[in-house]
């Protein structure tokens, strides 16, 4: 056998033993799977991790050991993503956005997973014939009801520029919760004497193409919906907005930060702690018995005072101003 052979097999040897002597520690692995790239939704992966290290799980302690992928926007490796912590038999699977959640219940019925920034399994579309989630799935979901409170601020404090108030929007086809947003969007907007004018988008690299089409129709506004692909593209978004003057609105409090007047909406840091606390109860007990699926606890009447100031807005009292 050449050196090179007797070298490979080292390694090969201590790589093994070390993945064996890291089970006999005890060390929990937790794999965590991202859809795309995103300021915003960084946030929430910030607060899982802070929520274990609280509770005694820290990498830097060597106390957990968590295995982060990024699927950078593309179905098929996040699918890949899904296939190798289940290859490797992660302990736990922690999944954001949407779309993760949905791959990896997808691609496992044996490995808990605790979800992040998704929406209830009813709007994902994952429970079964009698309405029940997956037994390995727990973590914090958030409902369609908050978006009612969001959408109404726009004819508040938005002056049309024409007969009638106009919104537009764009959203994913192939999410379905994103579907089930705009559909009760309409509803609402219906009730309001609101014209939604909505395009479909779906993907990041169409934003600009899809939102200038949207700007020609003469819209008084735009409205940010809970949409994984609105997240990736919401510079490009915002950008032509601010360029053809039509204020942004959204329901998640991280995008008035980047640049959306006014949200009502979830706070993503507080509800990636939320499903980082129900993380560390699994790894502390192994049972995923007790775990439910919670509703988002902190919600946030958010504000941002340069974009206000620049559409001469004056957003009511109870919302709290962020720094762009």
């Amino acid at each position: 056998m050449s050196i090179r052979k007797n070298a490979v097999l080292l390694l090969t040897i201590l790589f093994l033993f070390a993945c064996g002597s890291a089970k006999k520690d005890g060390v929990p692995s937790i794999g965590f799977m991202d859809a795309f790239e995103d300021a915003t939704i960084a946030q929430a992966r910030a607060g899982f991790t802070d929520a274990l290290k609280k509770n005694g799980f820290s990498e830097d302690a060597g106390t957990v050991k968590i295995i982060y992928r990024n699927a950078q926007g593309d179905i098929p490796t996040l699918t890949q993503i899904a296939s190798y912590f289940v290859s490797e038999k992660v302990d736990l699977i922690a999944t954001c956005p949407t779309l993760s959640t949905i791959t990896a219940v997808q691609k496992t019925r044996g490995i808990p997973v605790c979800m992040i920034v998704s929406p209830t399994p009813q709007l994902m579309k994952l429970t079964d014939a009698s309405g029940s989630a997956p037994d390995n799935l727990f973590g914090t979901a958030e409902e369609l009801a908050y978006i009612d409170t969001s959408f109404s601020l726009i004819p508040k404090l938005v002056k049309p520029k024409g007969a009638g108030m106009v919104v537009g929007m764009v959203y994913n086809q192939s999410e379905p919760q994103s579907v089930d947003a705009l559909n009760r969007i309409k509803a609402v907007a219906a009730g309001l004497n609101v014209t939604v004018e909505a395009l479909p988008l779906n993907n990041s690299a169409e934003a600009q193409l899809i939102t200038k089409r949207l700007l020609s129709g003469k819209i008084d506004a735009f409205f940010a919906n809970p949409d994984n692909t609105v997240f990736s593209a919401f510079d490009t978004i915002f950008k032509n907005c601010d360029e053809a003057g039509v204020p942004v609105f959204t329901s998640e409090a991280g995008l008035v930060q980047r640049g959306a007047v006014a949200a009502f909406g979830a706070d993503l840091y507080q509800w990636g702690y939320q499903s980082g606390e129900q993380a560390a109860k699994y790894l502390k007990t192994r049972k995923i018995d007790g775990l439910a699926i919670e509703m988002v606890k902190v919600r946030k009447r958010v504000f941002n005072a340069v974009s206000a100031k620049k559409f001469g807005i004056t957003v009511p009292d109870g919302f709290e101003e962020v720094k762009r």
